[in-house]
């Protein structure tokens, strides 16, 4: 069976890193909505055109919009193939449950949420060291503050729906994909 996966953690959790050292050791498909939403405007879909409208307005792209472009994605041949890893999605519970409805019908579903937990000042340095010009102290933490109020309700609904699995990700990234592994492996 293949493993579809979902990556929760806030900015600087280190989600980028251990999903390429997943994508080399697993066949899945790793799937970023920034991703789907650049091909979509790119070959100008009908999906593409509308969410270009609400991102050149400044506007979030509504939920419908997003969740036709990831079902479309994930009822391409190479995920149905070897499953997915996403990331950037879901961003809400809405988003959650359209995907559960949405593999429920294709008998699959997620097999596991790994969230990156890193403490709140370790993510602040991280992204200060990376970060951009405009990047301030405050900028982060009212990013992190963000990110949490979106990130916080899905870690609790995926926990209730007994596939979260909670990874330290402060430390050496080494340890942190070793545990990623162990829970990938469990899957089998």
């Amino acid at each position: 069976m293949t493993k579809n996966l979902i990556l929760l953690g806030l900015p600087g959790a280190g989600k980028g890193t251990q999903a390429e050292k997943i994508i080399a050791d697993y066949p899945m498909v790793h799937i970023s909505t920034g991703d789907i939403f650049r091909a979509n405007m790119k070959e100008e879909t009908e999906l593409g055109q509308k969410a270009k409208a609400f991102m050149d307005a400044g506007n979030l792209v509504p939920d419908e919009i997003t969740n036709a472009m990831v079902a479309d994605r994930l009822s391409q041949p190479d995920v149905v193939e070897n499953g997915f890893m996403l990331d950037g999605y879901p961003r809400n519970e809405e988003q959650a449950k359209f995907l559960d409805q949405f593999l429920a019908e294709k008998n699959d579903k997620v097999s596991a949420t790994l969230y990156f937990e890193v403490p709140d000042q370790v993510l602040v340095d991280r992204l200060m060291n990376r970060g951009r010009a405009d990047d301030t102290k405050d900028v982060i933490a009212h990013r992190l503050e963000v990110n949490k109020k979106a990130n916080l309700p899905l870690v609790d609904y995926y926990e209730n729906h007994g596939v979260l699995h909670t990874i330290d990700g402060n430390g050496e990234l080494d340890r942190i994909y070793a545990d990623v592994k162990s829970v990938l492996d469990a899957l089998d």
